[in-house]
């Protein structure tokens, strides 16, 4: 069933996506001596736990990019505008050093199920730091023009919610967004453990500690499953293989949680926290 998710185009994107993002803090990479013509596609990703901007070329291959963590956004909803417009103005002007252009614009996304008026909050942020927004769709949508899945489901699984997606011959024809994503992972450690919530996002992403709280964290892992679960009776649309991306995904064991709850084959592909960013910023093309 992991098929559709070794397909080369797909490992090499996502592989290059890797190697050209930047995480800060880490240290800034060297300019680029050159990039290729045509036009670039300009991506923002403002979710619960990560601000993401990528740049890809005319082909979609990522050029450059950054992540950082930064609580901006809650549930889909923006609640920092001001700090979210400072970190995305100080991304791109970083980005922009390193690719020797000026960036003009871009698309976003919004988990599916927001009202409008918040969608459009997420263009105002964009625009607040000098980037004309070009488009905005729902991430489960997004991370679809990336993968390219004809049938199945695509679990969004950010910060603070679990969007789904299902898809019939390549169209998306249910979505759906509830609240429970990688926060109330980091809140359940932090409950258990008495801990800070900073410390407990730590102790989450450490190799070293995962296996062990993994019995902690699987009943929000079935949360997880029990929301998609409800979604694929409620959509009455048969959906024979599950697709998690985004980076709660990356934590070992999930899939098969997922997997053993709702009964229904479930994959991950390599590296799902670039999956989305990178399927907005294909959703980035200028009026011809």
């Amino acid at each position: 069933m992991q098929g559709y998710l070794t397909r080369p185009e797909v490992v090499q994107t996502l592989a290059r996506a890797e190697q050209v993002i930047r995480w800060l803090p880490n240290p800034e990479p060297p300019r680029l001596d050159s990039i290729p013509p045509g036009p670039l596609h300009v991506g923002v990703d403002l979710g619960t736990a990560y601000l993401v901007l990528v740049v890809l070329d005319e082909h979609f291959q990522p050029l450059a990019g950054e992540y950082q963590f930064a609580q901006v956004v809650r549930d889909g909803l923006v609640v920092d505008f001001i700090g979210a417009v400072d970190r995305l103005r100080e991304m791109k002007g970083r980005v922009e050093h390193r690719l020797g252009v000026q960036l003009t614009h871009a698309a976003s996304g919004y988990p599916p199920g927001v009202p409008q008026a918040e969608v459009r909050a997420v263009a105002n942020v964009l625009e607040a730091a000098d980037l004309r927004c070009t488009k905005l769709v729902d991430e489960p949508t997004a991370a679809n023009a990336l993968l390219g899945l004809q049938n199945g489901a695509i679990v969004d699984v950010g910060g603070g919610t679990t969007g789904i997606a299902i898809l019939q011959d390549g169209e998306v024809v249910y979505t759906a967004d509830e609240p429970t994503g990688g926060t109330h992972f980091s809140l359940v450690v932090a409950g258990a453990n008495d801990i800070s919530f900073e410390a407990a996002e730590a102790m989450k992403t450490d190799p070293s500690e995962q296996s062990r709280l993994l019995p902690v964290l699987r009943p929000v892992m079935e949360k997880v499953a029990s929301i998609t679960a409800r979604h694929v009776r409620d959509s009455r649309i048969s959906v024979d293989q599950l697709t998690l991306v985004g980076g709660t995904c990356t934590y070992p064991g999930m899939a098969e949680v997922i997997e053993e709850y709702t009964g229904i084959p479930t994959a991950v592909p390599d590296r799902p926290v670039f999956v989305t960013p990178l399927g907005i910023a294909m959703h980035d093309r200028e009026p011809e």
